[in-house]
């Protein structure tokens, strides 16, 4: 009876032991193999772990193309005026110039007077012709009709003297037809001669002609001789001409 009881335990043990010498690598041969369990709940998120360290540098990239110009930007405000600096120091002497061409100031001038034979009565509005040249240089006087005509143009000084005797006198200086001046001298019968004598500016431009005239016929008193004379004088005081410093 005992041994009927032992006999299952003996067994027991005899599956067991082959059981345990069959296990390898933790693996359940197919004697001791149960069911699937029932997948358990997913855990609880872990905390956050340390910083990793830093990686190393990596290798420069090959340069890329250059690129398209961009549009041009609108100019910035005008800064502040920086201070004066310092004067600097003086130049070095330049190379003296070439000499330059000799400029010729314009000229006109003369000066006539009457002879002996000229001193008959003259008709009213006749131009008193001073015959006897004393300078006329230029040419600009002719003693025939007793009329300067302008070559250069500016402004000129015109001046008669006379000496009248045997009858008053009145003339006039004339410009293009046109009185500028009237002179009068009475005579009232002296035994000797007395004068007259005027002068004025005028503007003239080429052309232009200026001359002395009879104003009244009964006051001709023009007189000249040996001892003494009538004269018309003229002279260019300065130049309208704008093309050189020097005639300005």
């Amino acid at each position: 009876m005992r041994s009927l009881q032992t006999r299952p335990l003996s067994l027991l043990l005899v599956i067991a032991v082959h059981c345990s010498n069959s296990l390898e690598d933790n693996k359940i041969p197919s004697l001791c193999t149960g069911s699937p369990g029932i997948p358990g709940s997913p855990g609880l998120h872990g905390s956050p772990g340390q910083p990793g360290r830093d990686g190393r540098d990596g290798r420069d990239a090959q340069a890329g193309e250059k690129g398209e110009r961009g549009d041009r930007g609108e100019p910035g405000h005008p800064g502040e005026r920086g201070l004066m600096g310092d004067r600097g120091d003086p130049g070095e002497k330049g190379e003296r110039g070439t000499p330059g061409e000799c400029a010729v100031a314009p000229k006109s001038a003369f000066s006539a007077k009457l002879s002996e034979s000229r001193t008959n009565p003259l008709a009213v509005g006749d131009a008193v012709r001073f015959d006897k040249i004393i300078l006329n240089e230029q040419g600009d006087y002719n003693p025939e009709t007793g009329r300067f005509t302008c070559r250069v143009p500016g402004v000129y000084y015109f001046a008669v003297h006379a000496t009248v005797y045997r009858s008053s006198l009145q003339f006039d200086l004339i410009k293009n037809g046109h009185t500028v001046a009237s002179y009068f001298q009475i005579f009232g019968n002296w035994s000797k001669p007395a004068s007259l004598s005027g002068g004025t500016l005028v503007h003239l431009i080429p052309g232009d002609q200026v001359w002395v005239q009879m104003a009244l016929g009964e006051y001709t008193g023009f007189y000249s001789s040996s001892k003494t004379d009538s004269t018309f004088t003229g002279f260019l005081v300065y130049s309208d001409w704008k093309n050189s410093a020097v005639f300005a």
